[in-house]
């Protein structure tokens, strides 16, 4: 008994995160087959005379889910408050998820492939504020930053066997079984979360103003918004290379399989780093470990630029996913520390649409700038690191006494 209430003190752990964070690393896995497949795939699938290049399909077809996922959030987070309902939107949401994976198994040219990428978007959109609003509900804001490492830990572990097991099985057995694999862990996650989650109401309203409605501009403060582009530039530098993943086959001499593994690298730093760093957050601050992060980020995304073996990817990647760790669970529990009460779906939401903004923003801007020369959206995007650090600096209070 005394063991259980040690983790639960250090890491924040409960029943409800425990559920959540098992059903986040299915659903991820499942998601993340997707990301190393898409390259390959496009350059595969009729585009119907669409005259652009396939560097920049693939970063419109990464791009369109997380502006779609992007945009939604607000809106879905708003709903998320108003109808106080959490658990049946995640269950929704990651129905719609899984039937656009599985629509990939019958898409005859890109326009579908477009389509079903909205699609993935919206049923995220649904699932990741009602998901962070349970969390903020049931965690305590002592251990909020290790409850939000697990949380986090979860979904960089399916992001990491994800991208492997989609290699594998698009190189051994051909994309549909890599996709209906993706579905089926999609499908497990609702599994879980039907058995495990139980409904967290909020009794309380947001104090009520004359702007309170399913869009409060006054919840959005300067450390929501701080935090939110913290998040953005994360998934900005990180998910650039997905676009690149042709560019970086023939240039490193390596097939989409070891491609994966180097990409993996990131989700295995944050699996080694995202817990101890978002605790330590509980203990020193939040401020610090996110100003690291985006510093950390910016560097290593600049090298990228420059690698020419694998293992030099392989390092580099594992370092921004030490980075990332410093900022993501920092990050959102400086958020729901921020949070008002009956106003979480809308406040955390800004947080994910940061995240899925980035992993919109950077694989189309790369798509765009690598068509110059192979370092420039490297630099650029490095370049952005760096002034987002500053604004955190700036703007970005700490809400962790020390």
């Amino acid at each position: 008994m005394n063991f259980k209430k040690a983790i639960n003190d250090i890491v924040g752990l409960n029943k409800t995160i425990l559920a959540l964070s098992f059903a986040r690393l299915a659903d991820a896995m499942g998601n993340s087959i997707l990301f190393i497949l898409i390259p390959v795939y496009v350059a595969k699938i009729p585009t119907e005379h669409i005259d652009l290049s396939v560097s920049v399909l693939v970063g419109l077809l990464i791009s369109i889910y997380g502006f779609v996922t992007s945009f939604c959030q607000p809106l879905m987070g708003g709903i998320s408050d108003a109808l106080n309902k959490r658990k049946a939107l995640i269950i929704i949401g990651m129905l719609i998820v899984c039937a656009g994976t599985l629509g990939f198994t019958v898409a005859e040219n890109f326009m579908h492939l477009l389509y079903l990428r909205v699609l993935q978007g919206v049923g995220i959109a649904i699932t990741i504020p009602a998901s962070l609003s349970i969390i903020t509900a049931v965690s305590k804001k002592e251990s909020r930053g290790g409850a939000m490492g697990v949380y986090s830990t979860s979904r960089m572990i399916g992001f990491a066997i994800g991208p492997v097991i989609g290699g594998y099985l698009q190189v051994h057995y051909g994309f549909n079984s890599a996709f209906i694999a993706g579905a089926a862990f999609i499908l497990v996650s609702v599994i879980m979360v039907f058995l495990w989650v139980n409904e967290v109401k909020v009794d309380e309203p947001v104090i009520k103003t004359k702007k309170s409605g399913v869009f409060d501009w006054s919840l959005y403060t300067p450390g929501i918004l701080t935090a939110a582009l913290a998040t953005f530039t994360m998934a900005n530098c990180f998910s650039m290379v997905t676009t690149l993943e042709n560019q970086f086959n023939e240039r490193l001499d390596i097939t989409a399989f070891g491609f994966s593994v180097a990409f993996s690298m990131l989700m295995v730093g944050r699996l080694l780093f995202q817990v101890p760093l978002g605790h330590l957050s509980d203990k020193r601050g939040r401020r610090p470990f996110i100003l690291m992060g985006l510093v950390l980020m910016a560097i290593s995304t600049i090298l990228m630029g420059e690698v020419t073996e694998m293992y030099q990817m392989i390092i580099l990647r594992l370092l921004q996913g030490v980075a990332a760790a410093g900022i993501a669970a920092p990050a959102f529990a400086l958020a729901a520390d921020l949070s008002s009460k009956g106003g979480e779906g809308r406040q955390m939401s800004i947080i994910t649409m940061g995240f899925a903004l980035g992993i919109a923003v950077g694989p189309l801007i790369t798509g765009f700038l690598v068509n110059e020369f192979f370092e420039l959206p490297f630099i650029v995007t490095g370049a952005a690191a760096l002034v987002a650090a500053a604004l955190v600096y700036k703007y970005m209070p700490e809400t962790v006494e020390t």
